[in-house]
């Protein structure tokens, strides 16, 4: 079976790298200290990643708006793409994913707008992707509707779009909605994502919630985040990232564990999300896809 490894999460990584967190998360480093992103992305590489996914998660409307960025958003979403395609050409190969984030807030599928009026907004985003970006990828749906408005929009392109779910921490056979994953499945046949991820939950919850994805026929992964669940107050735009906790028993061969399950079940992408790194990623490469 072979394995596309994708790449470790990226906001944190700058975050850590920084030394600081803004409201603005991974967007900060595209305005302060664009090279950072782009040495995140070869250290993901070197690590022996296949995918670069684009610094572009918070690079949207309803994050920039109310610090008054909203003009700058076409010239941040390019510069997003235009590194992530740069170190994958130094790296001589690999795929570039234009991530689309949620809109409202991560992990708040009731703060995202209807499916229509989002589908609106993922068009105009992913339409400023497509010239650069080999695919896009709706990152951290948490709802059925969250879903649908990013497949709505994004396919606009015709580019492949890779789906990533985020599920409940506690009973991950279920959206952070409430919803089972298994109320996906006629988007799935509507709208034909390329793969179908779960994503930024802890991997416990995606050992229960992979096989309810096996089940329903497509390819399918999972990049799980590094956390101990998600604050109450991480609730509303602005919010800064140090109100999350990182866990202390989830090093590269721990991570590396629980991918090997997930391999097991069929899966065929991945990778991690928030506070899984490069040596995460390097130790999914030695375990899954044979030493450097």
């Amino acid at each position: 079976m072979m394995i596309t490894l994708l790449d470790g999460g990226m906001g944190q990584e700058l975050v850590a790298r920084a030394g600081r967190a803004t409201g603005l998360w991974s967007t900060q480093a595209l305005l302060d200290n664009p090279q950072l992103v782009r040495d995140v992305h070869d250290d993901y590489f070197a690590a022996g990643a296949e995918v670069a996914t684009t610094d572009s998660y918070s690079v949207l409307p309803d994050r920039l708006e109310p610090v008054g960025l909203l003009d700058k958003l076409p010239q941040l979403m390019a510069l997003s793409c235009e590194i992530a395609v740069t170190a994958r050409d130094a790296n001589g190969f690999g795929t570039v994913a234009g991530s689309l984030g949620p809109i409202g807030f991560s992990y708040q599928p009731d703060k995202a707008p209807p499916p229509d009026e989002a589908a609106e907004i993922y068009g105009q985003m992913a339409q400023l992707q497509a010239p650069f970006v080999d695919c896009h990828i709706l990152e951290t749906m948490s709802s059925v509707d969250q879903a649908k408005g990013g497949l709505m929009g994004a396919g606009v392109t015709g580019k492949p779009i890779w789906l990533a779910l985020s599920v409940d921490d506690q009973d991950g056979t279920k959206l952070r909605s409430g919803e089972p994953i298994g109320d996906i499945a006629p988007l799935l046949e509507q709208y034909s994502p390329q793969v179908v991820l779960l994503n930024c939950s802890v991997p416990e919850a995606i050992d229960a919630g992979l096989p309810s994805l096996a089940r329903l026929g497509v390819p399918f992964g999972a990049y799980a985040n590094g956390f101990t669940g998600i604050a109450k107050d991480f609730n509303k735009v602005g919010a800064t990232v140090d109100l999350l906790e990182s866990r202390m028993d989830l090093g590269p061969k721990p991570y590396a564990d629980f991918a090997a399950g997930w391999v097991e079940l069929g899966a065929t992408y991945i990778g991690g999300c928030c506070e899984v790194g490069p040596a995460h990623i390097a130790e999914l490469h030695t375990r899954f896809k044979g030493a450097a």
